[in-house]
């Protein structure tokens, strides 16, 4: 515990886990355990041990509490087969030791994990030198209290996350104003950071991590920093295009301390990941942490939920990783124009064959999650259910390579047709590259050796009779909850549940003690398997016939030849042949009211024989396995590969249903600056107002060199907020590669997508909504380049009308006259389009109320050119309910106010 201290350790006992000393007393309230005291040895005036345990069949239900909900470390120490020659020297048959570090960031296959989402760990690398030098640690002007990340120099900031699920590795170059934004996209579960940001004069750099709830690990410095040379052995075997020159010294020194927090948390355990891959902010739009939120691209602002969010709305995948994948194009949509075209052509041609669209969706849902299923193999843990699952996906990754194969030729026969000019063209060949893509040399052979060895039935059968311990341990538990009584109320347990004598893998006690055989293997898998199954086959019929011949010579059709724990093999009889027996057999070795128990030389001799020979052939079952396993290692390329593209299938796929269901528009993208949308609607919305059987209202919104920036007046919930949002999101899903929901879209590529709507107070922070507002406008103000793309909503609302007017001016001028970028700006500052009417390039629209003779109103949420200065506040208070005299004295002071 002391060498582990900043961990919680768990220690395999029998059948148990358990936890000791004052972790038990922590930890077992928060776990539910019921904590139990262990008395020291006889005349040992020591205090009891604390201690609470759980059944090992438990460990992932546990570790989810410790590590994902309370965000702990856990050391694992497990029991291993002491070797013979110590066993003789008087030590303990087991021996125990830390088999693993668990964190947030370092989960592999725990059941717990979610499958929607990568777990990534990001190291962060920030020189400390420079960081001195910078100053970084700058407070904004006149408070102490408030820190604004740009007001802080633009230091170089090396970054390098890593998810050892899937082995994906990726590093990235930012500084540290930006640093919010990326750490805000990676969405890691834990960052890693050198323990010199622990000291006050860099704690800057913590907060700005901490205040978006991010988990920190401190690490000490490595006495010697991984090279990029050094990250190869912990590669893939080949590594294609992995040039060390292309990595910065900060993104090095980044992921050479990630590489080594990992390898001291997998203690010694060898990881194979994927080539790192460069993330070039110059290649993705830049969607900061406040737009993320605020867009809903991933969550809901509300309450932080998947449902209602963005991805939610468009999760048509069929695959887990597929999804991943998705989640990952939303938070970073490309830039690149030849990209997103190949995307759209690949939806598109989904779409125009909807068959084929259905045949690669129902064939995808035969796979299973290979990238994470290859990866468990890299780190020795993959098993024979592991192995069948990526046997089909092989098999089901064949099939899909053939219909787009079929598919493919069947274009090709077919002259293209004039009119469809280049789209045809591109088209063709967006599927004979996706086709080309696919590499399949070696891996069918896997898939056939697999299902050639392994017994798909026996390892059905094999999960059954797991179930069937798991529910007697359950029971176990529950009667020995805690072991208040210690070992001799495990003696006095019923004999049914029991727990059966803890086994490891390898050893002869495990072989041999369970005496309804189930191989999982099938004879043929191995010449050495085959040979030994008809030994076995054959003492088992020695078996047989010395049981009939005892059964005849002592006319005892009772007997029968068994193996028990305690007494080993023995000729057990029972009832009225007891007598018969004992005239053969005086001396027996236990015996009961109406059985009795006779050791047999003969079948002592042969029993041993076929003890020697099940533990020999579940020796060569793991050989086998292990020789499964190795061909999966040798075969990670190629399987990641293909793994790649099934999840380009998926998401593709996906678009293409969600365009024909939801009757999306190919987007047209170029290099221009504008922003030309007809009957636009936004994604989630409209979704959820047919469901709701409301119709959704479709605008337009045209911003180009004519008009750069839309001002947009109008009542409380006439729908401001939605039209900004939707802009916005049809500009991530065109560059995503997606089809979006308008009449007609054509879009200038958007580097950065800004949003100013809906803050609150941050209280961690101790700043007021005021301030969040004023410090999410700024970044706009300083970021936003004639490329970007900002909706800003009610600037100005949380401080006097004369102060929010003069600020939400002020902002107005600046994104006109210095950022020049493509803007939708929504107020009830009415006197702005009064002072605006000078900026030619600044139009005013609108939105409004319809009222009816009998008082009622409805909203008219179709925009139309002009000014509304009514911002119908009282109908919208009466609705939700105000008392009406209340309404009644805020309408006469209105009406003061006005001057009426």
């Amino acid at each position: 515990m002391l060498k582990f201290s900043h961990c919680v350790l768990v220690t395999r006992v029998g059948g148990f886990y358990e936890l000791y000393f004052e972790q038990a007393d922590e930890y077992a309230p928060l776990l539910n355990l019921k904590k139990a005291k262990r008395k020291a040895s006889k005349g040992s005036k020591k205090p009891a041990i604390s201690m609470a345990g759980f059944p090992a069949y438990q460990l992932d239900r546990y570790l989810k509490i410790l590590v994902q909900d309370l965000n702990k470390h856990v050391a694992i120490c497990d029991e291993f087969v002491n070797d013979a020659p110590n066993r003789a020297k008087g030590e303990l048959q087991y021996v125990r030791r830390v088999s693993r570090i668990i964190t947030p960031g370092t989960l592999i296959d725990e059941h717990f994990m979610d499958p929607w989402e990568n777990n990534y760990l990001l190291s962060i690398h920030v020189d400390p030198k420079t960081l001195a030098k910078d100053k970084a640690v700058t407070k904004s002007p006149g408070s102490s209290n408030v820190a604004s990340v740009l007001n802080l120099p633009r230091t170089e900031v090396g970054l390098a996350w890593m998810d050892l699920s899937s082995g994906d590795f990726l590093t990235q170059s930012t500084d540290i104003a930006s640093l919010p934004t990326a750490v805000a996209r990676i969405k890691p579960r834990e960052i890693v950071l050198d323990s010199i940001f622990e000291e006050a004069e860099h704690s800057r750099i913590v907060s700005i991590l901490q205040e978006d709830g991010h988990i920190i690990t401190f690490q000490e410095p490595s006495s010697e920093p991984l090279t990029v040379k050094d990250w190869i052995p912990m590669l893939e075997d080949v590594v294609d295009d992995f040039d060390p020159a292309n990595f910065t010294p900060c993104e090095v020194a980044a992921g050479g301390s990630l590489l080594h927090y990992v390898k001291h948390q997998l203690l010694g355990s060898r990881t194979r990941l994927q080539a790192p891959v460069r993330h070039q902010a110059k290649d993705h739009m830049s969607i900061d942490k406040n737009s993320l939120r605020a867009l809903e691209i991933r969550s809901t602002i509300r309450d932080g939920t998947y449902e209602g969010s963005l991805l939610h709305s468009l999760k048509s995948t069929v695959t887990k990783s597929g999804t991943r994948l998705l989640s990952q194009r939303l938070s970073a949509p490309s830039m690149s124009l030849s990209t997103i075209n190949d995307r759209l052509d690949l939806v598109e041609e989904l779409i125009e064959y909807p068959q084929l669209r259905q045949d690669i969706m129902s064939l995808l849902g035969h796979t299973f999650d290979s990238l994470r299923l290859v990866t468990k193999f890299t780190y020795g843990r993959g098993d024979a259910d592991d192995l069948m699952e990526l046997s089909k996906t092989i098999d089901t990754t064949f099939e899909l390579f053939n219909a787009i194969h079929e598919h493919a030729i069947s274009r090709n026969a077919i002259p293209i047709n004039t009119d469809a000019g280049t789209s045809e063209t591109r088209r063709r060949q967006c599927m004979s590259a996706l086709e080309r893509r696919f590499d399949l040399k070696g891996v069918l052979e896997l898939s056939r050796r697999v299902q050639d060895a392994i017994d798909e039935d026996a390892l059905s059968e094999y999960h059954r009779a797991e179930d069937e311990q798991a529910e007697e341990m359950s029971e176990l538990a529950q009667d020995t909850l805690g072991r208040e009584a210690g070992e001799e109320d495990l003696k006095n347990m019923p004999k049914r549940i029991q727990p059966k004598p803890h086994t490891i893998t390898g050893s002869f006690k495990s072989a041999t003690d369970g005496r309804d055989d189930i191989w999982i293997m099938k004879r043929k898998a191995s010449p050495a398997l085959q040979r030994l199954h008809m030994s076995l086959d054959t003492m088992a019929e020695a078996k047989a016939q010395l049981e009939a011949r005892l059964r005849g010579e002592m006319d005892v059709p009772s007997l029968t030849l068994k193996w028990t724990p305690n007494l080993a093999h023995v000729a057990h009889v029972k009832g009225k042949d007891v007598s018969r027996v004992t005239a053969h057999f005086p001396k027996s070795l236990s015996s009961s009211k109406s059985t009795r128990s006779f050791q047999v030389p003969e079948w002592t001799q042969l029993g041993s024989q076929m003890d020697e020979t099940r533990f020999r052939i579940r020796n060569e079952e793991q050989r086998v396995l292990g020789d499964l396993r190795e061909g999966v290692v040798r075969n990670l390329v190629r399987l990641r590969r293909n793994a790649a593209v099934l999840d380009e299938l998926d998401v593709a796929c996906a678009f293409a249903l969600l365009a024909v269901e939801k009757h999306f528009v190919r987007p047209i993208l170029n290099s221009g600056t504008s922003h030309n949308i007809v009957g636009g609607r936004h994604p989630v919305v409209d979704n959820s107002s047919g469901d709701q059987g409301r119709k959704f209202t479709p605008n337009d919104c045209i911003l180009d060199e004519m008009e750069r920036i839309w001002l947009i007046t109008g009542p409380n919930m006439a729908g401001k907020s939605t039209y900004l949002r939707q802009n916005a999101l049809i500009s991530i899903l065109a560059q995503t590669g997606s089809f979006v929901p308008a009449e007609y879209a054509e879009i200038g590529l958007v580097d950065k997508v800004f949003s100013r709507v809906g803050s609150a107070d941050n209280l961690f922070l101790d700043q007021s909504t005021f301030m969040v507002e004023m410090l999410e406008t700024a970044q706009i103000l300083k970021e936003a380049t004639p490329r970007s793309f900002v909706i800003m909503d009610e600037v100005g609302r949380g401080t006097t009308p004369e102060d929010g007017i003069a600020v939400g001016y002020a902002c107005l001028h600046r994104l006109y006259h210095v950022n020049k970028c493509r803007t939708l700006f929504a107020t009830h500052f009415h006197a702005l389009t009064d002072m605006t009417k000078d900026l030619d390039k600044l139009a005013c629209y609108c939105n409004d109320v319809r009222e009816e003779a009998d008082g009622k109103f409805s909203y008219v949420h179709r925009l139309k050119r002009g000014v509304n200065r009514e911002s119908h506040a009282l109908k919208v208070a009466r609705v939700a309910g105000l008392p009406e005299e209340a309404i009644a004295i805020a309408a006469r002071v209105r009406k003061q106010l006005k001057g009426d």
